[in-house]
C-alpha cells in the first residue's frame, strides 16, 4: 500500500512486529525481513525501558547473524500530563510524525529499506500504521508500506494462563482501562483490557468477574495472577505497583470473564 501523493522523495517501509519480548517467538517472516533491510528506524524511550532496548538489539543480531545493521534512534518523547489525555496522545504523535518525517528525508537515501519495529502486533494498540499514514499525508515523504504480523501479549496472556479468549461462541471486546473505567456495554461478558494504568478491575468487585492478569509477558520477570477479582485484585495491585518502582516502567494486560 502507498501512502502520499505529490511528494518530493519516495520511501519504502516495513512495519514489522516483533513480540512482546521473548526472541524466540519472533517469527520467521520477521527474521528474515530484518536479515535484508538497510536500515532500521527506532524510537527510543531512553533510560525509561533501556531493557526494551536491550531485546530489541537482541532481535537485530539473531536476525542479521553478526552483519551490522544501521540503527537510527529518534527520541519518543513524553506526552504532556497538563493536557487531556487526546490532546496529549495528538501532539505526541505529532511529534513523532515530524522526527520519523524527517529521519526518512536525511538519513535515508533512493532506493533503501527501512524497517520499523513495533512490540507485538503492529495492529493491536500500537500508533506506528496511523503515523505512517499521516505521515504520508503531509505530502513530503511517499510511502510505500508493507507489514509483517507479529505476536501479541494478548496471545500470549492466554497461552501463559491455558485460558481461551472467550467462552463457545462468544464474543471479545478489547478495550482500554480507561473505558473499563466508563462502564461495559450490555451482554459483554468477556474483556481484554490494555493500557490501565489506575487498575481499573478494582471496580469490578462484587460483580462476579474473574480475572487473568500478566505483566512483561514473554520477558525474564515476567509475572502472572489469576483468579476472582474479589479475592486477588489487592494482590495485583500491590505486585504491580512494587514491579514499576522496582524496574521503573511496566507493560501489563489481563482478561476478565463474567463467572
Amino acid at each position: 500500500m502507498t501512502w502520499g501523493s505529490s511528494s518530493t522523495v519516495q520511501r519504502s517501509v516495513v512495519v514489522v512486529g516483533i513480540g512482546p519480548g521473548d526472541g524466540s517467538m519472533v517469527t520467521l517472516e520477521a527474521l528474515s525481513v530484518l536479515s535484508d533491510v538497510d536500515a532500521v528506524v527506532v524510537f527510543d524511550k531512553g533510560g525509561r525501558a533501556s531493557e526494551l532496548a536491550d531485546l530489541r538489539r537482541d532481535v537485530l543480531e539473531r536476525a542479521r547473524d553478526g552483519r551490522p545493521c544501521r540503527v537510527i534512534e529518534l527520541d519518543d518523547g513524553r506526552r504532556d500530563e497538563g493536557l487531556s489525555y487526546r490532546d496529549a496522545v495528538r501532539d505526541w504523535h505529532g511529534s513523532r510524525v515530524e522526527a520519523l518525517e524527517q529521519a526518512l528525508l536525511d538519513e535515508i537515501t533512493d532506493g533503501e529499506r527501512v524497517a520499523l519495529l513495533v512490540w507485538g502486533d503492529p495492529s493491536l494498540y500500537d500508533s506506528t500504521l496511523r503515523l505512517l499514514s499521516e505521515l504520508g499525508s503531509r505530502g513530503r515523504v511517499e510511502v510505500d508500506v508493507a507489514v509483517v504480523p507479529g505476536v501479541s501479549s494478548l496471545q500470549l496472556l492466554a497461552a501463559r494462563h491455558a485460558v481461551p479468549l472467550h467462552e463457545v461462541g462468544g464474543s471479545l471486546l478489547i478495550t482500554t482501562g480507561r473505558r473499563l473505567r466508563e462502564g461495559l456495554p450490555a451482554g459483554v461478558d468477556d474483556v481484554v483490557v490494555f493500557l490501565d494504568s489506575e487498575c481499573s478491575f478494582t471496580g469490578l468487585r462484587g460483580a462476579g468477574w474473574h480475572i487473568w492478569w500478566g505483566a512483561y509477558l514473554g520477558m525474564p520477570h515476567e509475572h502472572l495472577v489469576a483468579g476472582p477479582v474479589d479475592e486477588v485484585a489487592e494482590r495485583i495491585v500491590s505486585l504491580r505497583a512494587s514491579l514499576r518502582e522496582h524496574l521503573g516502567w511496566i507493560f501489563d494486560v489481563y482478561l476478565l470473564r463474567r463467572r
